[in-house]
């Protein structure tokens, strides 16, 4: 398993292309997890370095996944969608 490491060498985790898929998923849902606390309260490093470590964990992921399930619900034209449901809904009748 090949780990990262900081520009210091000190070691950072296994780098994402070593990771099963399960611990990819894993690191994933942790890092989502715990991003907005990090935004608001981390340090300018720790910021630094969740985006960083965050960004290459997805790339991994799309590299591995590039035809993964997209739900209507999350695309442009599924989020109109909700939108002009709820209008119809909250207009009186």
């Amino acid at each position: 398993m090949r780990l990262t490491a900081t520009t210091d060498g000190a070691s950072e985790g296994v780098a994402a292309r070593s990771l099963l898929d399960e611990r990819l998923l894993h690191e994933l849902e942790q890092l989502h997890r715990t991003r907005h606390e990090t935004f608001l309260y981390g340090s300018d490093e720790a910021l630094r370095h969740h985006t960083e470590r965050s960004a290459e964990l997805e790339a991994e992921y799309l590299r591995r996944f590039p035809n993964r399930l997209v739900t209507a619900g999350r695309t442009r034209s599924g989020a109109r969608a909700r939108e002009a449901a709820a209008r119809i809904e909250a207009t009186p009748r």
